[in-house]
């Protein structure tokens, strides 16, 4: 499998596309609109400069994984892909949608369609299309090209040649560490995690403490590389909002719900890093 498809070129997409052209793999971009394409493009050759500048790839591999990468909105391209990877928002009818046109368009019925969701059933997934034992979660975390860890989630369909596939591709080809997932809101990370970020946001709303200390207690009391808070922004709120309706919605328990101040804060687009404020001021 050296061609590898990625569908969305957001903060996960493209962090994935890096990863997989420095791999030495064959990496197609797609995404919605030129201008979303455009964006993408702009944020993989920035992500890849810094790279270059730190010393961590030479100018001759950066040069290499730019030549491995190429960027379209036609799904049509996609036709004889081997293996492709949903990185779209985290929005169930936007997933959906993207899996039912994937079942169309490819040729071969062995494809294997992977998605990078955090917390939407892989079944559900699956289900849109006409080859469930080839549809198989592979979590990814940001930044994807720092961070070791991919969870690989099967449906209770994925066949263990799917399985086998995936784990090689992110351990053989990725250098990830690869841990087994089961399909439930969350998975392992996010159903640990999730809880400890609400319970920040809930301390912080209600005046406990201020976000900087809250971070800073979490940093230099408990050893966490990055406040919740921080990295609640990193993450987006959006995405934190997405997976605690989620977790919520299939276990029912109050840890999950989501705080009326992350609501607010979506619905008024402080969305982290991304959007340039959240917890913390991100404008230059």
């Amino acid at each position: 499998m050296d061609r590898i498809g990625v569908i969305g070129c957001g903060l996960m997409g493209s962090g994935i596309a890096e990863v997989l052209a420095r791999s030495g793999l064959e990496a197609l971009v797609i995404e919605r609109d030129h201008n979303a394409l455009d964006v993408g493009r702009q944020r993989v050759h920035a992500s890849l400069a810094r790279a270059n500048n730190a010393g961590k790839i030479s100018s001759e591999d950066t040069q290499s994984a730019l030549d491995r990468l190429r960027f379209s909105t036609d799904f049509d391209e996609l036709r004889d892909f081997p293996f492709i990877i949903e990185a779209v928002a985290e929005d169930a009818a936007v997933k959906l949608d993207v899996f039912r046109r994937l079942d169309e368009v490819l040729s071969d019925r062995r494809a294997i369609l992977a998605t990078n969701t955090s917390s939407i059933p892989i079944a559900t997934l699956a289900a849109a299309t006409s080859r469930p034992e080839f549809v198989i979660g592979l979590h990814f975390f940001n930044p994807v090209p720092v961070m070791k860890l991919v969870e690989v989630t099967p449906s209770l369909l994925t066949s263990a040649e799917t399985i086998t596939a995936a784990r090689a591709l992110a351990s053989e080809r990725l250098a990830k560490t690869p841990i087994a997932s089961p399909d439930r809101a969350g998975f392992v990370v996010n159903a640990l995690l999730i809880p400890y970020l609400l319970s920040a946001i809930r301390m912080f709303e209600a005046g406990v403490a201020t976000a900087g200390d809250i971070d800073t207690a979490m940093t230099l009391g408990c050893a966490h590389p990055m406040g919740p808070l921080a990295l609640t922004d990193l993450i987006g709120l959006d995405t934190t909002a997405a997976v605690a309706e989620s977790l919520y919605a299939e276990f029912r328990e109050s840890h999950y719900a989501t705080p009326p101040l992350l609501a607010r804060m979506v619905a008024a687009g402080q969305l982290g890093r991304k959007s340039g404020q959240g917890f913390y001021s991100y404008h230059t």
